[in-house]
C-alpha cells in the first residue's frame, strides 16, 4: 500500500505523524512510504533520515495522493481540496472544530480514522493517551508561567518553599490529562484539588499521585467553591467523540480572583470552560473577567520531538494494520473500528453526529 506522510500546516505545529524508524518499519513490511519534503524537520527528523529509512521524498500533492495518509492534526480548509476517497489517520476532534471539515470529509467520501476515538480491548484510548499526557504535564508549567506578575498574573508561584506549599491548583477531571497535571502540580509543591466523578478512586489517586491530594466530587457547587480562591484551574474533561460539557460556567469564572489562570486542555473538543475559545502558540492567552485563559488547541506541538516519538510509538502498530489489511483491519477489530468517524459519505461516530446536529447523516461503520 502507498502511505503518505504530509507536513503539518497548522500554526506552529511542528510534529510529524511518523518518525524515520516508523517509516522503516512500514517499508520493510513491503509498503511504499511517501514523505512530504521537510515534514519532519520541525521535530528534528531531516529528509535524509527518511530517505535512509527507505521512504520517498515527494511534494505535498504526491503525499496526499496515497491510499493511507498519516497526519497529526485535522486538515485545515486549504487542505480540503486534497481530500479524496482514501483513509486518513489523524486527530480530528470533529465535535470541537468547524463543521466545514466534516462536510468536506463527507463530500470526498474520506474514511476519517480519528486517533482520539480508537479503543483498546480494555476500552481505553491508547492513541489519545500519549498526547493527553504531554498536555497534562504542560498545563501546570504553562499555568505557572502565566501566573507571573509580568504576564498580568496574580504573582503566585506554584511551589514548595522548605516545608510549606504555595499555590492552589484545581484540576477538573481525573483521566490521563488530569492525573498528569495533578502529579506535576504536586511535585512542584502546590496544594492540589482533583475534581472527579467517582470518590471510590481516591485510594488509587493517592497511591498514583500523592497521599495528601484533595479529592472533590464533581458537582457544580463544589467546583464553584474551589474556584473562588484557585490560582490555576486545569480543564481536563473528556467525553469520547463528543463535545466537552461546560462544567465551569461563566459565573464561576467571574467569581475567580483577578490574575488567576485557566488552562483548558479540553479545548480540542470545544472546551469545558464556558468562557474558553481556541488560541494558538503565537497568541496563547487572553483575559476575560480578569482571568487569564490559555486555550491552545495543539499544546503538544510545543514539544514536537518528544510528542512525535510518543505518538508514533502508539500509532505505528495501527498504521501497519491499515497498510497490511486496509478497511478489513477496522472491520475485524471493533475497538479500532470505533476510530472511524466518517466513511463513504456518512458520519460513523454517533457522538459526532449528535454534536453537529447531523444525526440524519449517521450510519454505523460496517
Amino acid at each position: 500500500m502507498k502511505v503518505g506522510v504530509v507536513k503539518e500546516i497548522k500554526e506552529k505545529e511542528n510534529r510529524v505523524a511518523l518518525t524515520p524508524a516508523g517509516a522503516q518499519t512500514l517499508t520493510q513490511a513491503g509498503h511504499s512510504v511517501l514523505v512530504q519534503t521537510g515534514a519532519g524537520v520541525g521535530s528534528g527528523f531531516g529528509d535524509e533520515a527518511y530517505a535512509q529509512a527507505g521512504a520517498q521524498l515527494v511534494s505535498a500533492g504526491s503525499a496526499w495522493k496515497t491510499d493511507l495518509v498519516l497526519k497529526v492534526k485535522e486538515p485545515l480548509q486549504q487542505e480540503y481540496a486534497q481530500l479524496r476517497d482514501q483513509m486518513l489517520f489523524t486527530y480530528f476532534h470533529l465535535s470541537g472544530v468547524t463543521p466545514t471539515l466534516t462536510d468536506a470529509l463527507l463530500e470526498h467520501k474520506t474514511t476519517a480514522i480519528a486517533y482520539e476515538t480508537v479503543e483498546s480491548d480494555q476500552g481505553e484510548l491508547p492513541l489519545l493517551a500519549p498526547m493527553s499526557a504531554v498536555a497534562g504535564n504542560m498545563a501546570v508549567t504553562m499555568g505557572n508561567y502565566y501566573l507571573a506578575h509580568f504576564n498580568h498574573g496574580k504573582g503566585m508561584l506554584l511551589s514548595g518553599i522548605f516545608d510549606k506549599h504555595y499555590g492552589k491548583v484545581v484540576v477538573i477531571g481525573d483521566g490521563v490529562v488530569g492525573r498528569h497535571s495533578a502529579r506535576v502540580a504536586t511535585a512542584m509543591g502546590a496544594e492540589v484539588y482533583l475534581v472527579g466523578r467517582h470518590r471510590d478512586r481516591l485510594a488509587e489517586l493517592q497511591k498514583e499521585i500523592a497521599k495528601d491530594i484533595h479529592f472533590v466530587l464533581s458537582e457544580a457547587d463544589n467546583i464553584a467553591t474551589e474556584l473562588r480562591d484557585a490560582d490555576l484551574v486545569v480543564g481536563a474533561v473528556l467525553r469520547r467523540g463528543a463535545r466537552a460539557p461546560h462544567v465551569v460556567t461563566e459565573a464561576m469564572v467571574k467569581a475567580m480572583q483577578p490574575g488567576s489562570v485557566i488552562v483548558d486542555v479540553s479545548i480540542d473538543q470545544g472546551g469545558c470552560v464556558e468562557t474558553s475559545r481556541p488560541t494558538t502558540h503565537s497568541a496563547p492567552v487572553y483575559e476575560q473577567y480578569g482571568v487569564i485563559h490559555y486555550c491552545v488547541t495543539n499544546m503538544p506541538g510545543a514539544y514536537p520531538r518528544l510528542s512525535t516519538i510518543a505518538l508514533t510509538s502508539a500509532t505505528l502498530p495501527y498504521a501497519l494494520k491499515l497498510a497490511d489489511h486496509g478497511l478489513d483491519a477496522l472491520r475485524t477489530d471493533p475497538g479500532f473500528g470505533n476510530g472511524v468517524n466518517t466513511h463513504a459519505g456518512h458520519i460513523t461516530c454517533k457522538a459526532v453526529a449528535e454534536a453537529l446536529g447531523l444525526i440524519d447523516r449517521f450510519r454505523k461503520f460496517a
